[in-house]
């Protein structure tokens, strides 16, 4: 009688010199991680995350950073990043400053999407003197971002997620309004120009 083995969980560390090429590097090894891992439909989305806490470590420190990835086949995925700066920005629990604000402000809007997209997001302090911030997804939560498309587009579907939680969570009019112009922007751009047919 054959017998499967159950998934174990696996982790990786990414070392990322402070290079502006760290988040597109991030991005491509995170693919590569959640392909090998049988795990391609969260691919999208934790790249995007991932892609803005990287670049959040690299805009606000002068020193290297680190991803680490945690998962397991089927089940959910944590993807931190590390770096060397102790504050904690205000969105991921941290004291309000004017460095990182709301979806109005000119930074901090990569962490209103992770706030927006992840099933979990946090941050700890106190590794090696910086701290880390996180995000968990689930392949659950984007089967249902995917279906939510009229058109059966993923990225259809998130930005429309994006939108409903900006709605949901009583974000300011402004973010409202550019995440109902995102939605209807790649509509129009992905699938009326090319010819398709809603």
């Amino acid at each position: 009688m054959a017998t499967v083995a159950n998934p174990q969980p696996w982790t990786y560390t990414l070392e990322l010199p402070r290079d502006p090429r760290a988040p597109g590097i991030a991005r491509a090894t995170l693919k590569s991680v959640l392909h090998g891992h049988g795990m391609p439909e969260l691919a999208d989305t934790a790249q995007l995350l991932a892609s803005e806490l990287v670049t959040n470590a690299y805009v606000h420190t002068e020193d290297p950073s680190s991803m680490r990835v945690d998962g397991e086949e089927g089940d959910h995925l944590r993807v931190s990043v590390w770096d060397t700066c102790p504050r904690v920005p205000a969105l991921f629990g941290g004291i309000a400053s004017g460095a990182c604000g709301g979806p109005e402000s000119a930074s901090g809007r990569g962490l209103w999407f992770v706030r927006l997209w992840a099933s979990a997001w946090g941050s700890d302090r106190g590794h090696a003197g910086g701290k880390v911030l996180w995000f968990e997804l689930s392949p659950e939560g984007r089967r249902v971002r995917e279906s939510a498309s009229p058109v059966g587009c993923g990225e259809c579907a998130g930005l429309e997620a994006v939108r409903r939680k900006a709605v949901a969570s009583g974000a300011a009019q402004r973010a409202v309004e550019e995440a109902t112009i995102a939605v209807r922007r790649h509509f129009r751009d992905a699938h009326l120009l090319n010819g398709s047919t809603w």
